[in-house]
């Protein structure tokens, strides 16, 4: 197959490594950057030795088949659909939007198009989090029952030099930042959620900066910042779920899954990498079983989808599931609000396992060998 053209729009921090890996899966060609700061398409055109223009001469240009969406979060509907409109294929960063009904929207378009939206994360593609699919598919815990996914830490503010936007109002918190790693990592093993229960709170009114020029001023929360609840799984397991800014330390493993014959620890749902922990008569660390195990490979699933483009088969990484997983984030937010179940309005299709045994920067090895 040719590359598809990829044109980057938003070249902020995360660009980095999703222009960095277009060089290295062969789906894939990036052809030209745009951001609304010039300057900021400009330095990063020049490092990879490709155009830098604006939207408007981006999203005209023939040579760019996908759009790569990687501006801020509240801008990923209306850059989306105005990629759509030009008839380009979309992929983005997550959330796919700032609500379900946005997502919707987004998806409605592109299926009148005849067009495909994808969504990060695309991490659940890594050697890891393949590996323990591959365990579970294979019946090495039996049936899956129940489990836990945790993510706390005592906030973002500790690192990150203007961390107002994890902490302003709708569309902030843990859940919204870090939820979809985690959820997606659950739906790529169990299938899609049903229902959700849900508690929130917030842990303190104000924050303070510890870090670049802003250090020591003090920022308002405006969203919970601890929010926790269980997610019932269409197939019948029952997932706990922790988001957190507020937790200094804790020794809870970020994912576990337990069956009728045995369990599962599973790595970081941010990463690609990490050691997958059986246990069956004893916890015994396993080997790595998939390719993509061993750094960073954002852009995973925007190689995928464009594979998947020119032979015709489903992506991965898709619409669909990021949409869920929105919805999954949603329910719980809205039933720590009511207090009751809420039952999720969408669902998705679990992702089909990547084969085992491919090279780095393949996806599907009898496809790329022709």
């Amino acid at each position: 197959m040719r590359p598809l053209g990829i044109g980057v729009i938003g070249c902020g921090v995360i660009s980095d490594i999703y222009m960095k890996n277009c060089a290295i899966f062969p789906q894939i060609e990036l052809r030209a950057v745009a951001d609304m700061r010039p300057e900021a398409a400009a330095a990063k055109g020049a490092e990879y030795g490709v155009p830098a223009v604006t939207v408007d001469e981006l999203l005209k240009r023939e040579d760019v088949d996908i759009i790569l969406n990687l501006t801020i979060p509240k801008a990923h509907v209306e850059v989306g659909l105005m990629a759509l409109e030009a008839g380009k294929h979309l992929y983005a960063e997550k959330p796919l939007a700032g609500s379900v009904a946005d997502g919707r929207t987004l998806l409605q378009a592109a299926r009148a198009k005849g067009l495909r939206v994808g969504s990060a994360p695309d991490t659940f593609l890594g050697g890891s989090h393949q590996t323990a699919r591959t365990l579970l598919d294979t019946g090495r815990i039996g049936r899956p029952t129940s489990g836990t996914a945790v993510m706390m830490v005592a906030g973002h503010e500790r690192w990150h030099p203007n961390p107002d936007f994890y902490y302003a109002g709708e569309g902030a918190g843990p859940l919204m930042d870090m939820g979809p790693y985690y959820i997606t990592a659950m739906v790529n093993l169990l299938g899609p959620v049903s229902r959700v229960v849900g508690l929130a709170a917030k842990g303190r009114d104000r924050r303070v900066i510890a870090t670049g020029p802003r250090a020591g001023q003090e920022i308002p929360v405006e969203t919970p910042t601890h929010v926790t609840g269980v997610m019932e799984f269409a197939s019948g397991a029952l997932v706990q779920i922790v988001t957190s800014f507020d937790v200094k330390a804790h020794r809870h493993t970020p994912l576990e899954l337990y069956g009728t014959d045995g369990a599962m620890l599973i790595p970081d749902p941010n990463h690609f990498d990490g050691q997958v922990m059986l246990h069956d008569a004893d916890w015994q660390a396993q080997p790595m079983r998939h390719a993509h195990g061993d750094g960073n490979y954002r852009g995973l699933g925007l190689a995928d989808m464009a594979e998947a483009i020119a032979t015709g088969r489903d992506h991965r990484a898709s619409g669909a599931l990021a949409l869920h997983a929105l919805d999954v984030i949603e329910s719980l937010l809205r039933a720590a609000g009511t207090g009751r179940a809420e039952t999720l309005t969408t669902s998705c299709d679990r992702p089909a396992p990547l084969p085992m045994g491919t090279a780095q920067g393949q996806i599907e090895t009898m496809e790329m060998a022709q």
